[in-house]
């Protein structure tokens, strides 16, 4: 039973990673390291991570042709820098409630681009799964708690949206060709490029490395060293869950696995209810149930197709 639902299993652990990834990353910045700086030593070491498995296992695997390339380059500039470059910015200039809703538009403008551009037929369960879905997330934030919108971040917000949608595209179309470890060295490595060419390493705050980092909530007055906590981001918040997620992609079309994506909210709200003790209220509560309905509604649409 659980190998049918293998590909939907790898997606939902590539949001349980992601998500608490983000208790770790708060932590982080928290600290003092500036955003841009974490986004760039995130990418950069997932890339050397990966790339020494794909090294050690088949250089040849790296090999691609003129063709391909314009498509990789794409992948790593839209799918995987800029989507994390312009939440930042959108998060930046409006509450993160707002940010988050807008960003997880972005299974509405793929059902749209899969029915007028490339004139799929979208089955009516989908539009259901991901209508219920975006509601969810409206309730899950709140976001009428927004008094004022900012132009520039929901200018940002709006562009990170479409950059995700782009990765889940992208992700779904490369994956039939590319192994998931192949398609993360060359996402991560041409973001780590461009970072590194938009911040110098040589600006880098290496001196924040030592830094010492209280854990905070429930482990308040525990620290550990901040070079610790960006070796988890790498690992654990980067290259697993990406792999996780890529190779969900592998066995989904982007429609289902964008929507099953907004599992990512639902376990970071658990993950800092248990560890920050930010609790759900019942409106947030009653988003989340939400959400898994839409979830369910998505995954029937597929199956059903």
């Amino acid at each position: 039973m659980l190998k049918s639902y293998r590909a939907e299993l790898f997606l939902a652990l590539g949001a349980l990673t992601f998500a608490f990834n983000g208790v770790i990353s708060k932590l982080v910045l928290q600290g003092g390291l500036s955003p841009w700086h974490l986004t760039e030593i995130r990418t950069t070491g997932g890339f050397l991570a990966t790339l020494i498995y794909i090294l050690a296992k088949n250089p040849r695997l790296l090999r691609a042709t003129k063709r391909e390339l314009p498509a990789l380059i794409c992948f790593g500039l839209f799918a995987v820098a800029a989507v994390q470059a312009l939440y930042f910015i959108s998060i930046e200039r409006l509450h993160v409630s707002i940010a988050l809703i807008i960003e997880f538009t972005s299974p509405i403008w793929i059902a749209l681009w899969l029915r007028f551009v490339k004139r799929r037929q979208v089955s009516p369960l989908m539009w259901w799964g991901v209508t219920v879905g975006l509601i969810g997330l409206v309730l899950l934030a709140q976001v009428w708690r927004g008094m004022t919108l900012d132009g520039i971040g929901v200018l940002a917000a709006l562009l990170s949206a479409f950059a995700m949608a782009f990765y889940f595209l992208m992700g779904e179309s490369l994956g039939k060709k590319r192994s998931s470890e192949v398609l993360m060295v060359w996402g991560l490595g041409v973001a780590a490029l461009a970072f590194a060419i938009a911040l110098p390493w040589w600006n880098f705050p290496f001196s924040y490395l030592n830094t010492s980092i209280d854990l905070q909530g429930r482990f308040a007055n525990n620290h550990l060293p901040a070079w610790a906590l960006i070796i988890w981001v790498i690992v654990m918040g980067t290259v697993v869950p990406y792999f996780l997620t890529l190779t969900g992609l592998r066995g989904l079309n982007a429609s289902t696995s964008s929507v099953i994506g907004m599992l990512e909210p639902i376990f970071a709200g658990i993950f800092a209810w248990w560890w920050l003790s930010e609790s759900f209220n019942q409106i947030q509560l009653l988003g989340a149930v939400v959400i898994l309905v839409g979830i369910y509604l998505a995954d029937r649409s597929r199956r059903s197709a």
